[in-house]
C-alpha cells in the first residue's frame, strides 16, 4: 500500500507528463495534413496515351487513437490526484511542543497552512523593535510603556564678560576684550519612553515560533506517512467522456 508522501512525490511528474501529452495531442489534431489521406490512379484515355503512376498518402494521425492515448495519460493524473485529495481528508497528526499536545488531529492540509503562516510570523517577530541596550529601562505603569530613570542635566547660558587688557589713558581708550562665560541658569530632568520590547522578550518569542515550526513539520511528516486511500476514478470519467 502506498503512503501519502509517495503519492505527493509522483504527483508533480504525472502532472507534467499529462500536460505535455495533452499539448502534443492538441497540436497533432490541428494538423489537417496528418489527418488526411488519399489514393488515386491514372488511366489514359487510350493505349497510346501517357501512363502515370498511382499516387497515395496515408493517414498519419487518427483522432480516435489520440483520444485513447490522452484518456490513458489523464486517467493516471485523475487517479493520483483523487488518491492524494482523498487521503488528505483522513491524514491527521498531533502537533506536540515539549511533549505537550498543542493541537490534536490536525489535517495535513491545515498543517501546510500553519507552516506558511509561521514562516511569515518568524519574519515579523525577528524584526520587532528592541529597547536600546545603552539605556536602563523599567516598565512605567502610568505611561504604560518602558521608561528610563530621570536624568538631571544643567542648562547653561553664555553671558558676555569684559576683560580689560589695558586701562584707559589720556591718549588711548581702554582696551577691552569681550568673552563669554557659561553660567548655570536651570536644570533639565529627562525621562525617555519607549514602546519597543526587551531583547529577552523578542528572543523568547522567536524561540517559541521556531519550536512550533519544528513541531508542525514533524506533524506534517507523520500525517504524510498515512496509508493512501487508493482511488480509481479515471476509467469511469474517460469511459463516459470518450465512449
Amino acid at each position: 500500500m502506498a503512503k501519502l508522501n509517495q503519492i505527493i512525490a509522483v504527483e508533480k511528474g504525472v502532472k507534467s507528463r499529462s500536460f505535455q501529452d495533452l499539448t502534443e495531442a492538441h497540436h497533432a489534431v490541428q494538423k489537417q495534413a496528418l489527418l488526411s489521406g488519399i489514393s488515386r490512379t491514372y488511366q489514359a484515355k487510350d493505349e497510346e496515351g501517357e501512363q502515370l503512376p498511382p499516387e497515395s498518402t496515408k493517414v498519419q494521425t487518427r483522432a480516435e487513437d489520440v483520444l485513447r492515448q490522452i484518456g490513458t495519460t489523464l486517467t493516471r493524473l485523475f487517479d493520483v490526484t483523487a488518491t492524494k485529495d482523498s487521503t488528505n481528508c483522513v491524514a491527521k497528526a498531533d502537533v506536540k511542543v515539549d511533549d505537550r499536545v498543542l493541537l490534536s488531529d490536525v489535517p495535513v492540509t491545515y498543517l501546510l497552512f500553519l507552516e506558511k503562516q509561521l514562516t511569515d510570523l518568524h519574519t515579523f517577530v525577528k524584526k520587532l523593535p528592541v529597547l536600546d541596550a545603552a539605556e536602563s529601562w523599567v516598565f512605567s505603569e502610568s505611561a504604560d510603556c518602558w521608561s528610563t530613570e530621570p536624568v538631571r542635566t544643567i542648562r547653561t547660558k553664555k553671558v558676555p564678560r569684559n576683560h580689560v587688557k589695558a586701562e584707559a589713558t589720556e591718549k588711548h581708550p581702554a582696551q577691552v576684550e569681550v568673552y563669554y562665560e557659561d553660567i548655570a541658569v536651570g536644570y533639565w530632568t529627562t525621562v525617555k519612553f519607549s514602546g519597543a520590547l526587551p531583547a529577552k522578550r523578542v528572543s523568547t518569542l522567536l524561540e517559541r515560533v521556531e519550536k512550533l515550526q519544528q513541531a508542525v513539520k514533524f506533524a506534517r511528516e507523520e500525517a504524510n506517512n498515512a496509508e493512501a486511500v487508493d482511488q480509481r476514478v479515471g476509467d469511469r470519467v474517460f469511459g463516459y467522456l470518450f465512449a
